[in-house]
């Protein structure tokens, strides 16, 4: 079992930056592959970003974030990282954490098994 929480979200005006962070629980965080969704009201759960498990070499995006959101992880800190630079009003959502136990990238929700409760995210223009 993994619970995650999300922090860092809040309010930033367009070509701002903005952390998220998502903290993990349990001794086998590294074995999980990690990504990060974005709901918009009205708006279907989507993909922005996804990392593989224990080093986290390979990393996805979602070709509306590529070049200005950037995935990481640290395994010692149970924690991954959404980096999340040059925002525009349109990337304003609920941004949801989620582990999946596939070791590989996975690319869609119901790879996922455990979800965060999800961080707001507000970008003015």
């Amino acid at each position: 079992q993994v619970q995650l929480v999300e922090s860092g979200g809040g309010l930033a005006q367009a070509g701002g930056s903005l952390r998220l962070s998502c903290a993990a629980s349990g001794r086998t965080f590294s074995s999980y592959a990690m990504g990060w969704f974005r709901q918009a009201p009205g708006k279907e759960r989507e993909l922005v970003a996804a990392i593989n498990c224990c080093g986290g070499a390979a990393t996805y995006y979602a070709d509306s974030v590529k070049g200005r959101f950037t995935l990481s992880r640290d395994n010692a800190k149970n924690t991954v990282y959404l980096q999340m630079n040059s925002l525009k009003p349109e990337d304003t959502a609920v941004y949801y954490c989620a582990a999946s136990e596939l070791r590989t990238i996975a690319t869609m929700k119901n790879m996922y098994d455990y979800w965060g409760q999800g961080t707001q995210v507000t970008v003015s223009s």
